[in-house]
This record gives structure tokens, sequence and C-alpha cells, in this order.
């Protein structure tokens, strides 16, 4: 297997802001809120996350991310069919190969193109089957932050960025997956041009959070198992994209454990988006105890909600590789909006 790597710098980091709860609290489909003389926005009630998170994902396809011999594919081909018939994983290309034992006809999808190619699969000794000598993407695994959980429909966002095949740079897709309970025990602070990392232990794999649906540009999506599984308690509203302001805020994420705990931050800019994107806006770490744990932003922390004015804003997606105290968010509205899709 190729190691697994996350694209880029972006860090799994999770958090949000407790809305003023009372006994018994409602959760409202809606509230409507004035923010111009133009937009009426409607609010969602969200539970906010911060809670460090272990994903796991089978990719959907057949993705070819190394090659052995020059045998016509290319890394980066999207294995499609197999002596005519389609494959969707693996273990699809295995069984066919495995059956043929003889010259097989590839058809393989390259910059929306479709090409065929005849490979001789070899005799492998150690595991008594016939390979191509090509390397297939088949699992993902890593460290991440919960964003939010919606009680309205049983769906839970994180990491607030997508999840990116290390050597292509291809967007994966998900076949299935799980997201878990994970305790951080560790932290490598980052430092100038070299991003830190958390590092944590997976637990309790047979009771997962729930199941990961999609692997998108903005994030992971999927389904809740049980919602007392989120601290239903401390609901909080989102904000729109309108309402983000530069100034004072705070993140929710874990750096001991299982604890959620809250770290001041500034919002230093906020980017005018008018469809969804990442990187819409920028913030500064200002808390004493993260900057001296962590150096500020690491690997891990992406996905941790930002807080403002008693609302979910965002989420943290990535960190300044020349400057682990700045980082980026992307606009929660974007993120709820990829969670209804």
């Amino acid at each position: 297997m190729m190691k697994e790597r996350v694209k880029r710098c972006a860090l799994l980091f999770a958090g949000i802001i407790a809305f003023v709860a009372c006994s018994g609290i409602l959760f409202p489909e809606q509230l409507s809120v004035l923010t111009s003389s133009k937009d009426v926005v409607s609010e969602r009630v969200l539970i906010p996350g911060g809670q460090s998170v272990g994903l796991q994902m089978n990719v959907k396809g057949a993705l070819i991310v190394g090659v052995e011999n020059d045998t016509g594919p290319q890394v980066g081909d999207m294995i499609i069919a197999v002596n005519g018939r389609k494959v969707d994983s693996p273990d699809d290309v295995d069984k066919i190969v495995s059956d043929s034992g003889d010259t097989v006809e590839l058809t393989v999808v390259r910059d929306r193109e479709n090409l065929n190619y005849r490979v001789k699969p070899y005799y492998d000794k150690s595991s008594g089957a016939y390979r191509l000598g090509l390397w297939i993407k088949e699992k993902i695994a890593g460290i991440g932050t919960l964003s939010f959980y919606d009680p309205k429909t049983n769906k839970f966002a994180s990491l607030g960025h997508g999840i990116y095949e290390a050597e292509t740079g291809i967007l994966l897709e998900t076949r299935s997956g799980k997201l878990l309970n994970t305790r951080v025990n560790q932290i490598k602070a980052g430092e100038k041009g070299t991003p830190g990392e958390l590092g944590g232990v997976i637990y309790d794999f047979q009771n997962p959070l729930g199941t990961i649906e999609k692997n998108t540009e903005f994030g992971l999506y999927g389904s809740a198992d049980d919602a007392q599984d989120f601290d239903l308690s401390k609901p909080i509203i989102m904000a729109a994209r309108s309402q983000v302001e530069e100034g004072d805020a705070y993140i929710l994420t874990t750096i001991d454990g299982t604890k959620v705990e809250r770290f001041d931050i500034e919002i230093t800019r906020v980017r005018h988006q008018n469809h969804a994107e990442g990187k819409g806006m920028e913030f500064e770490v200002t808390d004493k105890k993260l900057l001296k744990t962590c150096g500020g932003i690491v690997q891990g922390m992406s996905g941790s909600p930002i807080i403002q004015n008693n609302r979910l804003v965002g989420a943290v997606t990535h960190v300044f590789v020349n400057n682990p105290k700045k980082g980026y968010g992307i606009f929660a509205e974007f993120m709820v909006e990829e969670c209804d899709k």
C-alpha cells in the first residue's frame, strides 16, 4: 500500500460555540432575520462539534496511483472496465484479473477520454494471484474534527475541505465510510515552514458516530447513527456569510484526550464570495495556551468550528505554512448548503 497522505497542509480541526440553552429547548426548523434591506436569510440551528474524529473511507472506483511497469495506463487514470465488465472497486479489478490469467483489456478514463489498453498480468507467488503491476487506491484513514451536527436532518459535517489523493491531486469519491470516536494523545507543534500535527487513537469501532456518505471540495458529510452522541443541550445558530466580520472570535477543538476546548482567534479578513468556495476568511490565533501547546493551527484541526457573536460562522480548513499562527476558514453557510444536497 502506498502511504496515505492528505493533500496540501489541510488540517482536520473542528469546534462550535454554544448557543444559550434552556431546559426543554426546541429546535425550530427556521428562524428568519433581516440581514440587509434586500436579503432575508433562513437561519439554521446546529449542534457544534469540536471533537476529534477518526475518518475511515473506502474509495469509490479504481484510481491508479502507481505503476510498476510501462504497461500503458498512467498514474491518475481511473479504471472503469476490465474485459468489458464494469468495475467499481479494486476488488472488482482483482477478481476479473484473477479469473483471466491471460492478457486483459483495461478501459480507463483520462482527461474525460476513454482509452483501452491490453495488459498481460503476471503471477505473484507470494499471494498466489495474478497482478497487473498497478497500484490502485482502495482506502484512506485519518483524524479530523467534527464541524457540526444538524438535528433537523440528522446529518453531520467535518473537515471543511475535501480529501485528495496525494500523488494525483484528485478528489476521492467515497464508496462507504465511518466516522469514529478518537482520543488525541500527542501533539507535534507547528513551526515556520513545517506544519504541526495532532496524533490520536481511534476507539470504539463497534459504535461509530455515523456513516460517511460523500467527500466533497468543502468537507466530508454523512448521517449520524445516534443523535445522543452529540451534545444536544448546546445548540447554536448558523451565521449567514454577510454577518461575518473582522474581529474577535473563537474556535472549538480537541488537543487533549476527548475534551473540547475554546481557543481565541481574530478574524483578520473576510472575502466577498457569491458562490461556494473555500478560504472565505483569514484568521490569526491569539490564544496563549493554543500557541504554547501547538504553535497555532496544526494538521488534524480541519473542520473546527469558528464562532463569532454567538453564531457559527465557519470552520477551519488550512494553515499558513510559513506562519502557523494564521489559518483559513470556510463559511458555515456553504457547509450547510453542501450538507443539504
